[in-house]
């Protein structure tokens, strides 16, 4: 928290999404950033989600999605672009509890949902990460069964591997780092 917090702070939570891509418009009451350079316990902790996420043959994007929620804020159902990340995302859940909702992209009955304490991480790898949606339910919405998750600010620090066929050699990809 200490290395994200001065980066987001000075960024406001906007009052308009971004309508540029369709992650922003997936997402409601969000400021976000990228970061790249991480203190040594940060880099630790990284190389922990790296080691339980990803395989020993993946390449991941060198630089880390930071993604801060406020209370308010929400995540609409959607499948990460190809164009973004590959084949697995690795996201650890720090501050507010939470709900995650997928639903199979086919088969809408087929569903599950996760509980993200603070301190949890979340994998999204081949089938969770392609034929399901996800997303983070609104404070009002927000039900592990029957039991009522408040919703608080949320940042999530997300990992993400590098999109199919494309190497780090190429210009204009980041080279192999979490």
């Amino acid at each position: 928290m200490q290395e994200t917090s001065p980066w987001l702070c000075i960024l406001p939570f906007p009052t308009l999404v971004s309508l540029s891509s369709p992650q922003s418009a997936a997402i409601h009451g969000f400021r976000e950033t990228e970061k790249s350079r991480w203190s040594e316990a940060s880099r630790a902790i990284l190389q922990r989600v790296q080691a339980a996420a990803f395989g020993p043959g993946q390449t991941l994007l060198s630089s880390v999605h930071v993604l801060d929620l406020e209370p308010r804020g929400y995540i609409k159902p959607h499948v990460d672009s190809i164009k973004f990340c590959g084949t697995t995302i690795a996201g650890l859940s720090l501050l507010s509890p939470s709900v995650m909702r997928l639903v199979h992209t086919q088969e809408p009955g087929e569903w599950l949902e996760l509980l993200l304490e603070p301190c949890s991480l979340y994998i999204l790898r081949d089938s969770a990460r392609y034929d399901f949606s996800h997303e983070i339910l609104r404070d009002e919405e927000s039900f592990f069964g029957k039991l009522r998750v408040p919703r608080g600010r949320r940042i999530s620090v997300i990992c993400r591997s590098l999109p199919e066929g494309l190497g780090p050699e190429e210009p204009g990809q980041p080279p192999p780092a979490c």
